[in-house]
C-alpha cells in the first residue's frame, strides 16, 4: 500500500526541487504532530451501550456419554459479618477473603445448578434461588429459567429434578413467580432423611439459628408438589449412572452424587462446602448454613479424601463457573484446581 505522506530525500546536496520536497514533507510531519498534541474535549462515546450484565452463564462437557451443563444461577457479594466463619478468628477470616481478592471484606457466594443428558433422561441437579429471588435482588441470582432456555433446554422436557438438600437457594426454583410448577412434566426426587427433617415443624428445635428460619420457606416451596416428589435412599443408583452418597451435616439429610458413564465420573459435591477458597482452603472453618458442625466436617474430610486421591472431577453447587475442577490435598486442607475451558 503507498503512503499518502510525501516521500522525503536524504542527501547532503542536490537541486532547489529537492529541498522542495523535503521542507513539504516536514511541514506535513509538523502539522500532524500539532494535531496528536490538542487538548481533548472529552471521552469518545461508544458507538452501542453497555450490556450492563453478563453473558449467560452456560458451560458444557461430557462425563463418559452423558452431557454436563452448567447452568449459573448468579451470585451474592456482600460484607461478611465478623462471626460469619466459626473456627477462624474475624482476621483471619478477612485475611482470606483478601488472598482470595475478594475486595473490602466482602464474600461472594455462586450457584450452579446441572443438567445431566443421559441420551434417554435429562435431569436437573437442584434449582436455584427461583424467580422471587430474580426480582428481589434485580437478576443477581434467579437466573437458571433464563439460562435454561438461553441453554436451548426447555423446562418442560426435564424428566428428573434431583434434589441434594432443602435450602431455599435449592429449592425455590421448582416454581414459577405466579407459584405453578416451573418443571411440570419432571418427577422430583428428595433424600429421604431431608425430606422427614424439613417437613415436621418438630425438628426446628434441632436445628441451628440459620437452619431453624428455613422451615416455613420449605413448606411454602413443596407443599402442593406432593404428588410429584419421590423420596430417595443414600447408597443406591437412584437413576440410570447416578448414586447418592450420604453427605450429613450441612442438613441433616444433606446428599451428594457420583455420576459414572463408561470410563467417566463425575462427583457432585452439592454443599460439602461453601465458596471454595474459604472452606476448602480452610477445611476446619464452618459456616452458619451449615446445621451440624462436627459432622459437617467430618463429612467434608471424608468426602474430599476420596476425591483427591481418585482424582476425579467435582462439581461444585458453590463452587466459581463453570463450577467443576478437581480436588487436591494442600498440607492439612484441600484446594480447588478448576477445569480449563474447552470447546465441546
Amino acid at each position: 500500500m503507498k503512503s499518502s505522506l510525501p516521500r522525503t530525500k536524504i542527501h547532503t546536496g542536490g537541486n532547489d526541487n529537492d529541498r522542495t520536497h523535503t521542507s513539504s514533507s516536514a511541514a506535513a510531519v509538523a502539522g500532524a504532530t500539532a494535531v496528536s498534541t490538542l487538548p481533548s474535549t472529552g471521552p469518545a462515546n461508544a458507538s452501542a451501550p453497555e450490556a450492563g450484565k453478563q453473558a449467560p452463564g452456560i458451560y458444557r462437557y461430557k462425563v463418559g456419554s452423558y452431557e454436563m451443563t452448567q447452568i449459573a444461577d448468579g451470585a451474592r457479594t456482600f460484607p461478611m459479618p465478623d462471626n460469619f466463619v466459626t473456627g477462624a478468628t474475624p482476621a483471619e477470616a478477612k485475611k482470606a477473603l483478601a488472598d482470595a481478592y475478594m475486595p473490602d471484606g466482602k464474600l461472594t457466594i455462586m450457584f450452579n445448578p446441572l443438567v445431566i443428558n443421559t441420551g434417554s433422561k435429562l435431569i436437573l441437579i437442584d434449582t436455584g434461588n427461583g424467580p422471587a429471588a430474580y426480582a428481589q435482588t434485580k437478576g443477581q441470582v434467579g437466573q437458571l429459567h433464563g439460562n435454561l432456555a438461553a441453554a436451548g433446554i426447555d423446562r418442560k422436557a426435564i424428566d428428573v429434578v434431583l434434589i441434594s438438600h432443602m435450602h431455599g437457594d435449592h429449592i425455590n426454583g421448582l416454581r414459577n413467580a405466579d407459584g405453578t410448577p416451573a418443571f411440570p412434566n419432571a418427577e422430583i426426587l428428595v433424600p429421604t432423611g431431608e425430606w422427614a427433617f424439613w417437613m415436621n415443624d418438630a425438628n426446628r428445635s434441632k436445628a441451628n439459628p440459620y437452619n431453624h428460619n428455613y422451615f416455613p420457606n420449605v413448606k411454602k416451596v413443596m407443599t402442593g408438589l406432593e404428588s410429584k416428589v419421590t423420596k430417595y435412599e443414600w447408597g443406591k443408583e437412584i437413576l440410570p449412572g447416578i448414586h447418592s452418597i450420604g453427605t450429613p451435616g450441612h442438613t441433616p439429610g444433606h446428599t451428594s452424587f457420583m455420576v459414572q458413564s463408561g470410563n467417566g465420573k463425575l462427583l457432585v459435591q452439592s454443599d460439602v462446602c461453601n465458596n471454595p477458597l474459604m472452606f476448602m482452603n480452610h477445611t476446619d472453618w464452618i459456616a452458619p448454613f451449615d446445621n451440624d458442625p462436627a459432622l459437617t466436617l467430618k463429612t467434608r474430610h471424608k468426602f474430599y479424601d476420596m476425591a483427591s486421591a481418585e482424582k476425579v472431577l467435582v462439581a461444585g453447587y458453590h463452587f466459581s463457573f463453570p463450577a467443576v475442577g478437581h480436588v487436591e490435598k494442600n498440607g492439612k486442607n484441600f484446594r480447588l484446581v478448576p477445569v480449563l475451558w474447552t470447546p465441546i
